[in-house]
């Protein structure tokens, strides 16, 4: 056993001795993650009321207080295609790190043959050559990598964060999958009210159309303005068959979301006005988004993962290690299989070490480092749209809500005057010409606050996803190791 050992240890003495002969020196990454606090929103951001409830709900839908909106949501979330495929997607990565891990254990094998021949005596002479003769073989292998430099762990790592940036990902594909119907859903809404006044105003030019034609066959109006009054009713019918063409293509899309045929839409009911709560944003906005935003989640694994893919690169620039061994039996004889004679042992100790390969391995670590620079790039480039998001949506509904102000404004003065004319000509003071004129601005006035209702519905669902849609970090396994941590271990 100890002339064994000697030249095992001397062999291993000298592989570390010529490891230098392919180097991974001079090649490092580039990438640097940036720290959210570096990205200043505080202006941005300032003037909104702070609550600690701003963050969203896992079914923040139900806030929006429609039943068939809560039940459509479910029905897609219950396996739509883009969940399927975003599941897909999560076991696929999921299988590589179980196989990941599975190089790191030893293996066993079984093998069981028989080999049958008759030699010629032309080649082997009698009693050999001539007669028909077999050798049967059972044994038994074992094959062991020591991996002393942690490169299989740090690919099975490597292949962990991987997996667990798939599985944020069909969290965000399920987030994103509520957030599309809830705005579809709104959409169907907003469809249906544009619908009624577009009714409301065929109706008010046709009853426009039918007074000018009165007063053209009393010599009160000209012909040019019952062509003026003809031409509003063509315009009004052509906005109302919009509307229901919009109804009906609401309709599929909704039904194409639920992963159902366009059918599906046509048993929808119409929606009630959705309700939305008041404008607020969660306390410590850029440091806490980081854990939850889907989409960074997932990038700081893929980070971690790229880090863990460059470790593993450079172990193989160092000594490796390998055992194998079999036991077993051969005879040519059934009868003699178990017998002392026919046992046999191998023990294979062996090393490699790389020594010259063309730059293979160099163009290789160059690879995964441009690998980790690419994903630190992704992540700085989410991280930065991801707070971009929430204040152009937080800008665009603070707007909103001033312009909502100032048109229901509009509109009440306009169903004012609308009042005061219809007053006036029940009076006899006033003429319907007058009145069906002041109509016309109502309309005008209720369809635009009815663009905007639908806009702040759509930007507050936005708000919501941009805020991360219920998603929480520890749904996932957690990090290995920080993300600040990762680049440094990249260095090399």
């Amino acid at each position: 056993m100890r002339a064994f050992r000697l030249p095992a240890a001397t062999l291993l003495a000298s592989a570390v001795a010529l490891a230098g002969c392919v180097s991974s020196s001079g090649l490092a990454p580039n990438g640097k993650a940036l720290d959210s606090a570096s990205l200043q929103a505080g202006r941005s951001l300032d003037g909104t009321p702070l609550s600690s409830a701003a963050w969203p709900r896992r079914n923040w839908w139900s806030s929006l207080g429609d039943a068939q909106l809560d039940s459509l949501i479910d029905e897609a979330l219950k396996g739509t295609p883009d969940l399927q495929i975003a599941d897909a997607r999560a076991r696929q990565a999921a299988a590589a790190a179980n196989a990941a891990d599975a190089e790191r254990m030893p293996t066993l094998n079984g093998k069981a043959s028989y080999a049958g021949i008759r030699a010629p005596t032309s080649v082997l002479p009698a009693p050999t050559g001539g007669h028909y003769s077999a050798v049967k073989y059972l044994s038994l292998g074992f094959n062991y990598d020591f991996d002393l430099w942690g490169g299989q762990r740090a690919a099975w790592e490597a292949a962990l964060g991987q997996a667990n940036a798939a599985e944020v990902d069909r969290q965000a594909a399920a987030i994103t999958l509520s957030a599309n119907v809830a705005r579809a859903y709104s959409e169907l809404g907003h469809a249906f009210a544009v619908r009624d006044l577009s009714r409301d105003e065929l109706e008010r030019s046709q009853r426009l159309f039918e007074l000018s034609r009165k007063r053209m066959d009393a010599g009160l109006d000209s012909k040019v303005q019952l062509q003026q009054a003809q031409t509003q009713v063509a315009s009004a019918r052509q906005q109302l068959a919009a509307a229901e063409q919009q109804i009906a293509s609401d309709r599929i899309a909704l039904a194409v979301l639920l992963g159902q045929g366009p059918d599906r839409g046509l048993d929808l009911q119409r929606p009630q006005p959705l309700k939305t709560d008041a404008l607020s944003l969660p306390p410590n906005l850029p440091a806490e988004l980081l854990g939850r935003r889907p989409d960074i989640v997932a990038a700081r694994w893929r980070v971690e993962a790229a880090s863990k893919d460059i470790q593993a690169a450079k172990t193989q620039f160092y000594p490796n290690l390998n055992l194998g061994a079999m036991v077993g039996l051969a005879s040519m004889h059934t009868s003699d299989l178990l017998e002392a004679p026919s046992r046999f042992f191998q023990v294979a100790p062996a090393i490699s070490l790389p020594l010259f390969d063309g730059g293979r391995l160099r163009a290789n670590l160059a690879g995964k480092d441009a690998d980790y620079d690419l994903a630190v790039a992704q992540y700085n480039k989410t991280l930065v749209g991801a707070l971009g998001e929430v204040s152009d949506d937080l800008s665009q509904l603070r707007s909103l809500e001033q312009q909502l102000v100032d048109q229901r404004e509009a509109r009440d003065i306009a169903k004012s005057n609308f009042e005061l004319a219809m007053r006036r000509y029940g009076e006899g003071v006033g003429n319907y010409l007058d009145a069906l004129s002041v109509q016309q601005q109502l309309l005008l006035a209720e369809r635009q606050l009815a663009n905007l209702e639908a806009q702040r519905i759509d930007l507050s669902v936005q708000l919501v996803q941009a805020l991360g849609g219920g998603f929480q970090a520890d749904s996932v396994p957690p990090s290995s190791a920080p993300l600040a941590q990762a680049g440094a271990a990249a260095v090399h």
